[in-house]
Parts: C-alpha cells; structure tokens; sequence
C-alpha cells in the first residue's frame, strides 16, 4: 500500500464522493507551487491512464495516484481533522524534509525546482 487513509478521512471522502459519479475514484498527488516547492493534489476523476497511474483501493476508497509521483507519497498518511473553524485534511508525509506551515506543501530532501515566497 502507497499511502494510508485513516478512518476519518475515509468517512470524510465517502460523505463528497456521494456527489460524484459512481465511476468517481480519489486522485492524489504532487503538483508543483506551493511555498515549500510541492503542493499535494486531492480530487475525484472518473478515468485515469493505466500506463502512467496506479489504482489501489485503499480503506474502502478506489485511490489514483501517478507512477512519478509514488516516491514523493510513499507512506504518506491522509487523515481529517475537525476543529472549531470546522475541518480539514491533514497529510503527514515522511518523505517530506520540509513542510510549511499550512501544511499544504512541502519538499522532499532533493528537490531542485521552483520555491514561491509566501
């Protein structure tokens, strides 16, 4: 298994693919932005290429995730926190060696791309 998804957030993306196709599968990946260089991708898609991404059912829920972008995410955990503001994914990545303080982007050790000033 790639990533893990922990029981809250799999009640969380159970509750919004209910507004999705049937077909609909979670999209999870690593785009580039971000203060931190990388900033983490969560969606839903209905079709994916076979030849560029991989799809694992993962706590219930059917996951693509890009072959490029597996070395970036390997153990990655997606949780779902709530908090008075009301809530919000939580991704703890140990391939991270830098992440920022929102928590929507991070750096891997050797990443040598573009890094946005927050």
């Amino acid at each position: 298994m790639i990533i893990t998804i922990t029981d809250e957030a799999r009640a969380q993306i159970k509750e919004m693919m209910q507004d999705e196709p049937a077909e609909a599968k979670l999209r999870f990946g690593v785009k580039g932005g971000g203060c931190s260089g990388l900033s983490y991708a969560l969606g839903f898609e209905e079709e994916y290429n076979e030849e560029l991404n991989v799809l694992e059912v993962i706590n219930d829920i059917p996951v693509v995730i890009s072959k490029q972008d597996i070395p970036m995410l390997e153990e990655t955990v997606i949780d779902f926190k709530e908090n008075l503001m009301g809530g919000g994914f939580s991704i703890k990545n140990p391939q991270a060696a830098y992440s920022c303080g929102c928590g929507s982007s991070f750096r891997p050790e050797d990443y040598k791309g573009e890094i946005e000033k927050c």
